[in-house]
């Protein structure tokens, strides 16, 4: 079951969904059903299309790019997974019609933009001004993919209403820390896909100085902001267990650890008790 949600795509909708759900909570202002909806059916739509992406560059250009377990699986059900991402964006466009405020429209077509900035800049094939594709060029994918993911992933918190300095507060500390850790989660499985077993992949004390920073936050929030301090310790929860899965990488297989690898970024989901509890 862990092996298909991981090859599926599952595990991205998964993760923003409850980091979507913490950033709303940690504000006070619980994000609607429909928009954790419509971020889970655009990640997925998003991630499918560049897993085939990925995959069609690898058959043209083996030598350039490196092809996965998760880039096989999509072009080998290619014929279900694309029409699954058609019809997840076009149901996606749908609610973004009927249910989201014009007063978000800005932030959301940014964070679109940006998106279909970095379709272009990495796979080349959209009708993006050549500019644009260098720039996006010059920023690390991995960097480009933690940013974009947390950006979306706040989003239904920000559009739950208007944008105001206790709703910053709340979540733009934590925001830029979980833009951190989704960064460490793509850099963290880069490097261990490119990697011999017992190679230093530099992922351990990255994961370590954003824990420790995370904590020390944590720490100083805890009496000001509970929830934001209770949103930085899964933060640096999730990436003391990736620096925990880098140290021992050698005793799990590839696919595993991949999924691992996901699966520790929904420590929110811890916080889901405390929530309920103080309703």
């Amino acid at each position: 079951m862990l092996k298909f949600w991981h090859l599926a795509s599952l595990d991205a909708p998964t993760v923003a969904v409850v980091w979507a759900w913490a950033f709303g909570w940690s504000a006070r202002l619980p994000a609607p059903d429909w928009s954790l909806a419509i971020l889970a059916l655009v990640v997925w739509a998003v991630y499918i299309g560049d897993r085939l992406l990925d995959a069609c560059a690898g058959r043209r250009n083996p030598s350039v790019h490196l092809l996965h377990d998760r880039h096989f699986f999509h072009w080998r059900h290619r014929w279900i997974l694309a029409p699954i991402a058609g019809a997840a964006s076009l149901v996606a466009l749908w609610m973004v019609r009927c249910r989201v405020p014009a007063g978000a429209m800005p932030q959301d077509s940014v964070v679109a933009a940006a998106t279909l900035a970095y379709f272009s800049g990495v796979h080349g094939r959209f009708g993006i001004p050549s500019r644009i594709r260098r720039l996006v060029g010059l920023v690390s994918r991995e960097f480009l993919v933690g940013g974009l993911f947390a950006a979306g992933c706040l989003l239904p918190a920000m559009t739950a209403a208007p944008v105001s300095s206790g709703l910053v507060r709340a979540v733009a500390l934590p925001g830029l820390f979980f833009a951190a850790l989704a960064w460490l989660n793509v850099h963290a499985i880069g490097r261990w896909e490119g990697s011999e077993p017992h190679s230093r992949s530099g992922v351990l004390n990255r994961a370590a100085g954003i824990a420790v920073a995370a904590l020390l936050c944590a720490a100083v929030f805890a009496g000001l902001e509970p929830r934001c301090a209770a949103l930085l310790g899964s933060v640096a929860f999730s990436a003391l267990l990736l620096a925990v899965l880098d140290r021992s990488r050698d005793r799990f297989t590839p696919l595993a650890l991949r999924a691992a690898a996901d699966l520790v970024l929904l420590t929110p989901l811890l916080l889901v008790p405390a929530a309920y509890l103080a309703r």
